[in-house]
């Protein structure tokens, strides 16, 4: 099962990316959520899912926040959530993207993209689990 198809948001693309560790996981995810999305044509939701979860498993969601947090830059892990917990399968982190136009998404994956490459390397560069596992 694929994403919903919203009509409002007809365009979108699922990005999974498997990390070492949970920690690692959800570094990647804090990291990357404090960038909100510039536009409000364009929706992003993170989740932490196991390697070998298929659309529709289990999984922690984290959006990326209301229209407004969108609007003004701002984004913040929602009251409570918690990914950190028992979940040390949960490697993967799957970013959804929805936007009204391809190239609406388009230029926010390619946003997306270079904000992960950044911290990817600073992972690769600092990171004692990144560093043993390589």
């Amino acid at each position: 099962m694929g994403p919903t198809l919203d009509p409002d948001f007809p365009c979108s693309v699922i990005i999974s990316l498997p990390l070492p560790t949970h920690r690692l996981a959800f570094s990647a995810l804090r990291a990357l959520s404090v960038d909100a999305e510039l536009s409000p044509l364009v929706h992003r939701t993170f989740s932490l899912v196991s390697p070998d979860a298929s659309y529709g498993a289990t999984t922690n969601n984290l959006t990326s926040g209301n229209a407004e947090a969108r609007l003004t830059g701002e984004a913040s892990l929602p009251e409570g959530a918690d990914f950190a917990g028992d979940n040390e399968e949960l490697t993967v982190l799957r970013t959804e993207y929805k936007a009204t136009t391809n190239r609406m998404l388009r230029v926010a994956v390619n946003g997306f993209m270079e904000s992960l490459g950044v911290v990817l390397g600073v992972m690769e560069e600092l990171d004692v689990d990144v560093l043993g596992a390589g």
